[in-house]
């Protein structure tokens, strides 16, 4: 059975409606849950973490792998790039996200919000927050992490923020180099355009982002993506790039 919106929208709505009408918060999760077409919340969460769209990423994912995961503010890429982390690290495979966006209180609280809590407290899952988050320092904490290994970055567009650190297109470039030499599997969570929100009421209504909506404050040659993935509206699509 499809969810109405994805599990972190629900939770929300669990909250507010706990707030609204003065519900204990197990109670405002069964509610949303029966309204779902589950007996419980923990039957849902139970076989909302069979369907994740992280697991079955994950098991589209092949080594040198870099991947573009794209969406506007809201619609969960963070969720989706930790619970791919976590997921990654449950089957015992290094496993690291790197954020400049986060600290590492922040990544723990959305963890549990994903669901995926327990998946964080496997050895394999390194979260790191360092201000000196670039390609080069990517390449050197993925050093022996071995074939087997994934990292997720946030964000793609925020690489090059420091003076000292090297063009956006240079770091890109050293990543994709990383990936093949190494054949671990790197995920760049990306920022898109604002404009793709004012397309809203055209002919393109509905429909997902696409490597031309990548919000690129400064040059990068996005084909050196070997996929993409982009999120709309609980909508996920993985796909190849040409």
């Amino acid at each position: 059975m499809k969810l109405s919106a994805p599990l972190f929208r629900l939770k929300r709505q669990a909250s507010q409606l706990a707030r609204d009408e003065g519900l204990a918060r197990h109670q405002a999760l069964d509610r949303i849950a029966r309204r779902e077409g589950f007996r419980s919340w923990s039957h849902l969460a139970e076989r909302a973490a069979k369907q994740s769209p992280a697991a079955r990423l994950l098991d589209q994912l092949s080594p040198g792998d870099l991947v573009l995961l794209g969406a506007r503010p809201g619609e969960g890429k963070t969720l989706l790039g930790l619970d791919l982390a976590a997921r990654a690290a449950g089957q015992g495979r290094p496993s690291f996200f790197f954020t400049l966006e986060y600290s590492e209180e922040q990544l723990l609280a959305l963890l549990g919000a994903a669901g995926c809590s327990s998946a964080a407290s496997h050895r394999g899952l390194v979260l790191d927050t360092s201000d000196e988050i670039s390609a080069d320092y990517i390449a050197q904490r993925l050093e022996s992490a071995g074939a087997r290994s994934l990292a997720v970055v946030e964000y793609l567009q925020l690489l090059d923020q420091k003076r000292s650190h090297p063009a956006l297109d240079e770091q890109l470039r050293r990543l994709k180099a990383l990936a093949l030499s190494s054949g671990c599997i790197l995920v760049m969570i990306s920022q898109i355009d604002r404009s793709f929100d004012s397309r809203a009421g055209d002919s393109r209504a509905g429909k997902l982002p696409s490597l031309g909506d990548v919000r690129l404050p400064n040059p990068a040659d996005l084909s050196l993506f070997t996929k993409t993935c982009f999120l709309q509206d609980g909508t996920i699509s993985l796909e190849t790039a040409a």
